[in-house]
């Protein structure tokens, strides 16, 4: 076991990792363009993945490649380049669904940890046992599993096997996210990383006999979604996970935004210090700014997952995301009174910002003016990835995050 509980954070882009180190994560998972379970994210070259692992381990981090998807006979002759790059590169850990590729990554990367990915869908306190006994360092816990479940798990296994969890994120419909229906309904994957969301479509009723009569299911004015899983949160009783036994809190989003990733991020960072203030305590008592942080982030309408039992892993009848806050820009320098930016977004002057920074504190300013990169004044910034400055009387830390409350229509 770790002697505190490490902090993961998703990286799918090198840009989303130093985002996510500099926000608190304890440890970035990414992946290369093959074998990670995840096609849409930018994902890393490898020149990339061994900057990103300079960048994490100069600031005492550490960095894990997704091997996680069940390669073909083809894809399995360019797997022990894939692993001798990404070592060499000096990722810490691989993490690993297939038999297979665990016996690749002893063979060709014995000094690489092995995480077991929650694809290979660890449920119970033999199969975690067998993967220690198989070499892994790590597994990541199946997604259904309640907290019950997990402390079971903890005092059944080898104090040395390694327990992680997820935390917060999208949740798949189905069981540890091994499903096929997207890959029948649309060609893709989703155990090979190109799943396209049908849990998240609008379904509709159709007779047998009458073909293309659709009829509304109906679970609200909106229709239905009987598949759509409501997105993790658990930074309230992130304590009771934690006290379980879980080693690792992983936060679910490769395909998010560095945005995304830095806020939700920060958010568990002030969550997980919390708890470390006073691990023995029952009294685990969530400052009141984690969900104000985790309600800026586009997200879906959070429920508690399996932890509390199958009957709390909430399906809001909604597609809908919950999205009150625009990101607009970064903070690239702040140096006597004026920080330089640049945007992401387009804002207007007179209009009241907010700066996350790296630390976790939130500052508030209405810009008295904005300057574009030549110096000129102008009332907004409309064009994508200007440069401008603005005043601020506090001074910002360089990666802070700009962004403002949506303006409601009139």
């Amino acid at each position: 076991m770790l002697a505190q509980p490490e902090l993961l954070a998703p990286a799918g882009s090198l840009e989303t990792l130093k985002y996510a180190v500099l926000y608190g994560a304890d440890a970035v998972y990414c992946a290369l363009p093959e074998f990670g379970m995840r096609a849409a994210p930018v994902n890393f070259t490898t020149e990339e993945l061994r900057e990103g692992c300079i960048f994490a381990h100069a600031r005492g981090k550490r960095v894990y490649l997704t091997l996680n998807t069940l390669p073909t006979n083809e894809e399995l002759s360019r797997l022990p380049d894939a692993i001798r790059e990404a070592a060499d590169a000096g990722v810490d850990a691989f993490i690993i669904a297939d038999l297979g590729v665990l016996e690749m990554a002893k063979k060709y990367a014995p000094q690489v940890e092995i995480h077991f990915s929650t694809q290979a869908g660890i449920t119970n306190y033999a199969a975690a046992t067998a993967a220690y006994h198989m070499g892994v360092k790590r597994v990541v816990l199946a997604r259904e599993l309640s907290l019950t479940d997990i402390a079971q798990i903890r005092d059944n296994t080898p104090p040395e096997l390694e327990l992680e969890a997820f935390v917060h994120g999208a949740m798949c419909m189905s069981v540890s996210g091994r499903c096929l229906l997207s890959s029948f309904m649309t060609g893709r994957s989703g155990n090979r990383g190109e799943c396209a969301q049908p849990c998240r479509w609008k379904y509709h009723l159709v007779e047998e006999h009458r073909p293309g009569q659709y009829m509304e299911i109906g679970e609200n004015s909106d229709g239905s979604y009987i598949l759509n899983a409501n997105d993790l949160c658990t930074a309230p009783f992130l304590d009771l996970i934690c006290k379980a036994g879980v080693d690792s809190l992983k936060i679910e989003g490769r395909a998010k935004t560095f945005y995304y990733v830095a806020s939700v991020t920060s958010a568990y960072r002030r969550a997980l210090d919390t708890y470390l203030r006073n691990p023995m305590s029952d009294d685990f008592d969530l400052p009141d700014d984690v969900i104000e942080e985790l309600n800026r982030t586009s997200h879906r309408h959070y429920s508690p997952g399996f932890y509390f039992g199958k009957e709390q892993a909430l399906q809001t009848p909604s597609h809908t995301y919950v999205r009150d806050w625009d990101f607009i820009g970064t903070v690239d320098n702040w140096e006597n009174g004026v920080a330089q930016c640049t945007q992401r977004s387009k804002f207007c002057l007179g209009d009241t910002l907010e700066a996350l920074q790296p630390d976790g504190s939130v500052v508030a300013l209405t810009p008295a003016w904005i300057h574009d990169e030549n110096g000129a004044e102008v009332d907004a910034t409309p064009h994508p990835m200007m440069h401008y400055s603005i005043p601020c009387e506090a001074a910002l830390m360089p990666y802070s995050l700009l962004r403002m409350k949506k303006k409601t229509e009139e």
